[in-house]
């Protein structure tokens, strides 16, 4: 995706929605249609949404910038390879705008009637997760998809130390510096990047709240349920011995958030998130941004370097 200038300014929306999407194109519209309300209520000129098309074979790109272009912010970026949702949360997270952030699904299969209350959360939490376990399960329609879910819970559990019940829920709300950060850091490109996140949440010492939401179970999913179950579970018991750096630049504890955006949008780099502390600051840099950094450096006076998530955590994090 090339670059464009989507600064941060008090003018921005005020919400976020982003949709990754691999071959919708026959649930875009019906997703929008449960969306709709959504909008009215939390009000339209307050939202951007922004559908990521992940190398999509059909037609949903097309169709996704048909359906949601009749909204006063909406944008259609699209990777010609799919590369998975993890991978497309980390773009969709680098062109936001607003201070808060949900993730959801192209479908809308959890109601979206449930936006206010993640945003009600995200006031409290920089991480406010759906959740659709009831009595610490999720009760699916087929006895042995819940069963299998639960088992699955349970390894989660297991190799990561999270407490939560339903990592996979398609509803997930953040703030932007903090959906930054996790992307930063953030590896894995498959579905178990829910679980990633939660695993590098309690490394940078971020709280996470939790949203009881209703759900429809929409069929027409593009999950391939025994060749996806296995490349989860083998991500999932790697994301423990996984090495997390990332590319930094240290400045002053001084800096002028102004002066790293500028910097930032002439090297044409999008996703960075400053890390402040006490008496430093360190910007953290997405995947692709080394040599943006040497600009970012000299334009703040920086050194660069990598940190594992543990170096920025607890700190306030600012998206530029």
């Amino acid at each position: 995706m090339e670059p464009v200038d989507r600064s941060i300014s008090p003018l921005a929306p005020t919400l976020s929605l982003i949709i990754p999407a691999y071959n919708e194109a026959t649930r875009i519209e019906t997703g929008y249609t449960r969306l709709a309300p959504a909008l009215e209520r939390v009000g339209r000129d307050d939202v951007e949404v922004i559908i990521v098309d992940d190398g999509s074979s059909d037609d949903t790109g097309r169709i996704a910038a048909k359906v949601y272009g009749q909204l006063p912010h909406s944008l259609v970026v699209r990777r010609e390879v799919n590369e998975g949702k993890g991978a497309a949360f980390r773009l969709g997270v680098a062109v936001a705008r607003s201070h808060n952030v949900i993730v959801c699904d192209a479908d809308m299969a959890i109601d979206p009637v449930h936006v206010p209350d993640v945003l009600e959360a995200l006031g409290r939490d920089p991480l406010a997760f759906g959740s659709r376990a009831i009595d610490g399960k999720i009760h699916y329609t087929s006895w042995v998809r819940t069963s299998t879910g639960a088992v699955f819970n349970a390894i989660v559990r297991r190799e990561t130390g999270t407490s939560v019940r339903d990592t996979q829920c398609g509803f997930k709300g953040f703030t932007l510096g903090a959906a930054r950060a996790l992307a930063c850091f953030g590896w894995v490109d498959g579905f178990a990047y829910d679980v990633e996140l939660l695993f590098l949440a309690s490394q940078l010492g971020m709280t996470v709240g939790s949203v009881g939401v209703t759900w429809d179970d929409v069929s027409g999913s593009s999950v391939r349920l025994v060749s996806d179950s296995r490349k989860m579970l083998r991500d999932i018991r790697q994301i423990r011995r996984y090495p997390y750096e990332a590319i930094v630049v240290r400045v002053n504890g001084s800096v002028d958030s102004a002066t790293v955006r500028t910097a930032a949008l002439s090297s044409r780099l999008q996703g960075a998130v400053i890390a402040h502390g006490d008496s430093d600051a360190i910007i953290v840099l997405p995947h692709d941004g080394a040599l943006s950094g040497v600009a970012i450096a000299e334009a703040t006076g920086g050194t660069m370097g990598v940190a594992t998530p543990f170096d920025v955590a607890d700190r306030r994090f600012e998206a530029v």
